[in-house]
């Protein structure tokens, strides 16, 4: 299996510190309002390597955290009149309705921030009492980017490059720095904000320090995968290795791992522009497994564009594979077993789970894993029917549901609920052709069609299906 780190920008070897074991740290959202789909991105796409892994035999430690503290938290509080405490608790619970909807399965340990300050408190004297951190006048303490030979090894920036920018973007206030580019471990409270007593001030934590902490406590100093969105790379995770491994004293993280940004018709997602979409306003017009299959459609590191046209294409996909899961079950139920009589089909069915795996083990290559999944569509669309043994159709129908549970992809269809008014449409429509009106017949069947309901006449019975 082979893995893109950002660290050394090529593909390398999976080896996990622990044989069988896999220990993966993955950034959370900071929670002060709905999920955005940009979010779902990466909750989508390390739910599914944490599932090839489990796929693959591993154990996995996975941890991922909710930014429970934080300058929007506490805005949106100021704005309602509440604490902070009652907008990040409301919102993990909205957060978690999404995942579930997404089928991101819950992490291992969902840490959060304000429950971890001990932790905080005690990563920062160990920096200060190291020469790594010092306090500022006004309580403010800061990490020393100097102190460590290899900030900027993430992101691949050079540290005087860095310092020079950061003199120029220089802001009010971090007048305490020594230096432009050291950053913030511990500020001091201000008017209204929840703060905790601290050896320098009474404040609360930066950032950057909670994941280093957290990561420490749940998984050890070292661990095997970090993960988040590419904006994470400079600056959070660039001070994350720092923080950490001036603490630790030791390698932070083998590999890092670093989904793509989300664009929005061909452009960023910004409020600004009004192209800015939450997950619950997507779970509107689409069941949440259409984005799900839609965000695994392109390799993680390439950039994604939405939009409605691709969502169309995702859901139309997607219903190809539930359909052809379901005439397996229907053939299952009747079939009998007699041995593998398509044994020829046998052998295509393995080497198509092979080119799944290979896919998959080429850093995690979702959406040629799709093409394989679709091969097997393909593969049971031609290859079975009535006359097939139950041994075969069992397989198949077997295989595409395991492949597809890698990827969290249900193959359960969810039962529908057409309205009245639709319902007695139907009605109607087979009322007519008992009495051989098919005019009528054909003039209720238009009006359905008009209404996104496209009706099948089989010998089972009429069927339908929205488009």
């Amino acid at each position: 299996m082979k893995v893109f780190n950002t660290l050394s920008r090529q593909k390398e070897e999976f080896v996990p510190l622990e044989p069988g074991k896999v220990k993966m740290y993955v950034c959370g959202p900071t929670v002060y309002n709905f999920i955005h789909i940009g979010n779902a991105r990466p909750m989508i796409v390390f739910d599914t390597v944490r599932r090839y892994f489990e796929y693959k035999g591993y154990e996995v430690n996975f941890v991922s955290n909710f930014t429970d503290v934080d300058d929007k938290i506490i805005k949106k509080a100021i704005e309602e009149g509440v604490d902070a405490d009652t907008i990040s608790k409301r919102y993990i619970a909205e957060c978690k309705k999404d995942m579930e909807g997404m089928n991101v399965r819950p992490a291992t340990r969902t840490p959060l921030a304000t429950e971890e300050i001990c932790g905080m408190l005690d990563m920062i004297e160990e920096l200060t009492a190291a020469g790594h951190a010092y306090k500022a006048e006004d309580g403010t303490v800061y990490f020393r980017t100097k102190s460590f030979d290899g900030y900027g090894k993430l992101s691949h920036k050079n540290l005087e490059d860095l310092q020079s920018g950061f003199r120029e973007i220089k802001v009010t206030g971090e007048e305490g720095k020594e230096d432009p580019a050291d950053f913030v471990l511990w500020k001091p409270k201000k008017e209204g904000e929840p703060y905790w007593e601290s050896p320098w001030c009474e404040g609360r934590p930066g950032w950057h320090i909670e994941c280093s902490v957290m990561s420490k406590k749940y998984l050890g100093d070292q661990i095997d995968i970090h993960a988040g969105g590419e904006d994470l790379i400079f600056p959070h995770h660039e001070n994350e290795i720092a923080q950490s491994e001036a603490a630790n004293g030791k390698e932070f993280a083998r590999y890092w791992m670093h989904n793509a940004f989300l664009n929005i018709d061909n452009r960023k997602m910004s409020k600004s522009l009004g192209n800015f979409f939450t997950v619950r306003e997507i779970s509107e017009k689409y069941d949440l497994q259409v984005l799900r299959f839609f965000m695994l459609s392109a390799h993680y590191r390439s950039p994604l564009n939405f939009s409605a046209d691709l969502m169309e294409a995702s859901k139309n996909g997607l219903d190809r594979i539930l359909t052809a899961v379901d005439k397996l079950r229907s053939l299952e139920a009747s079939a009998k077993s007699e041995g593998f009589r398509d044994g020829e089909y046998q052998k295509a069915v393995e080497e198509l789970v092979i080119k799944f795996e290979t896919a998959m083990d080429d850093d995690f290559n979702t959406a040629d894993a799709i093409s394989a999944i679709f091969e097997l569509v393909k593969l049971s669309n031609s290859t079975t029917n009535g006359e097939s043994s139950g041994d075969y159709v069992a397989c198949l129908k077997r295989t595409i549901e395991r492949l597809c549970d890698v990827l969290g992809i249900i193959t359960e269809k969810k039962a529908e609920i057409l309205d009245g008014e639709i319902e007695a449409m139907i009605e109607a429509r087979q009322q007519a052709r008992k009495d051989k009106n098919f005019a009528l017949a054909d003039e209720i069947r238009g009006k359905l069609l008009d209404k996104g309901i496209v009706l099948e006449d089989t010998r089972e019975g009429v069927k339908w299906k929205r488009v």
